[in-house]
């Protein structure tokens, strides 16, 4: 029996993949408010590394307010123009000084920010298409003495917070995940006229699924209308494939639903992104931890990038939970949904959450007294190895959209 407070119960619903109606949605890496979590993230991850090469330990810091105001373009075939850049600002707080040293925080987070889209969204020139900013004000000073508790093997939460998370994944949530991924991987690897903003939406009613996309093409690549439409139709044919290894239900696969062809309204763009023109975008407004938005399941509605990777619940508990539910179906027979629910209060040893509630749907075979112990001892396990999530997270092992 562990010490920790872990309650394990059954839910009193279907599970998700057996409920009549699921909707799911990913937003892709091109996405405005993906753009933000992702730079958000990147900056998060930069601090924490300089943090550690400079004086041994990650200082006090929260990148996770980053902010995108959309720009103006006037895309054409065969290539336009970004006639407005995007502006984004990257707001947050950080140690500027400890012990005598300065450190040059606003520095390493533009360097992180320009690194980030040149990687990810390279069609956007930094400097011309978008332009980048940062206010990185200093920390409060009683949460500093939370973050920075001396010979404290286990970090004081900062919050009094939760993270949430699921698992197994439906049919539905990982057509979802993998298509965007896909798209934005292998896919356009050989098709550069697909611009990294990608959403898919995903509705089941019953065993049918409608995955919609939409998919930004770039400019550029395209000559003419008819080449817009082939390159429509070829996203459409790999996103049915790939729902197809993951279900044998019906599917239908819709792309760029919103297209007038008579009318010359198609979504062409110059950067690949929708932040071209008119869409604005926010950390913490998309993706949840686990890549998805489930408005079928509980979600945290903390933004998860961006924040401190040390003590900053809404990262740790929400990457953690997520940790958990993969575990526990991974490792114990019977379990057809899981939810995990982690609540801190601020000043506790984040390895001793408030509450570890855990809540399960079981086969029909199964109660939740056959799997009860094997759950607890593994919530139990990795509510012990809890700092492994911050250095994952600061080594990019895991992703926070």
């Amino acid at each position: 029996m562990s010490e920790r407070n872990i309650r394990i119960e059954s839910i009193d619903r279907q599970a998700v993949e057996d409920q009549e109606v699921e909707i799911v949605e990913r937003k892709g890496i091109g996405h405005p408010d993906s753009i933000c979590d992702g730079i958000a993230e990147s900056v998060a991850g930069a601090l924490a590394r300089e943090y550690l090469d400079r004086v041994g330990e990650v200082l006090h810091f929260n990148t996770d307010e980053t902010q995108l105001v959309a720009g103006e373009a006037a895309p054409a075939f065969g290539g336009g123009e970004v006639v407005d850049p995007i502006y984004l600002l990257i707001v947050g707080r950080a140690t500027k000084h400890y012990e005598g040293r300065t450190i040059p925080a606003e520095t390493i987070a533009l360097r992180a920010a320009r690194e980030y889209l040149e990687t990810n969204i390279p069609q956007l020139t930094v400097g011309e298409d978008i332009v980048v900013d940062v206010k990185l004000g200093e920390g409060s000073g009683d949460l500093q003495e939370v973050f920075g508790e001396d010979e404290v093997s286990v970090p004081m939460a900062n919050d009094t917070s939760f993270g949430v998370g699921h698992a197994p994944l439906t049919e539905t949530e990982q057509i979802v995940l993998e298509t965007e991924r896909r798209l934005n991987g292998e896919y356009a690897e050989e098709h550069p006229e697909l611009g990294p903003d990608v959403k898919i939406m995903g509705k089941r009613e019953g065993d049918e699924i409608d995955v919609t996309v939409a998919a930004a093409m770039v400019d550029e690549y395209i000559g003419s209308l008819d080449e817009y439409i082939e390159a429509v139709e070829s996203v459409r044919e790999f996103a049915d494939g790939v729902a197809r290894e993951y279900t044998d239900r019906a599917v239908d696969v819709h792309v760029n639903t919103a297209d007038d062809y008579d009318e010359g309204s198609i979504y062409l763009t110059v950067t690949g992104t929708s932040a071209e023109q008119g869409d604005d975008g926010s950390v913490g407004r998309g993706n949840r931890a686990n890549g998805l938005i489930t408005p079928n399941r509980s979600m945290s509605m903390e933004a998860t990038s961006g924040k401190n990777p040390v003590n900053h619940i809404g990262k740790i508990y929400n990457l953690l939970s997520t940790e958990i539910a993969e575990g526990v179906v991974g490792e114990v027979d019977g379990i057809r949904d899981l939810r995990v629910r982690l609540l801190s209060q601020i000043g506790r040893p984040i390895d001793r959450p408030h509450v570890a509630d855990v809540q399960v749907v079981t086969d029909e075979s199964v109660s939740v007294a056959d799997v009860e112990d094997d759950v607890e001892a593994i919530v139990d396990r990795e509510l012990a190895d809890v700092t492994e999530i911050t250095r994952s997270v600061i080594a990019g092992e895991l992703s926070t959209f």
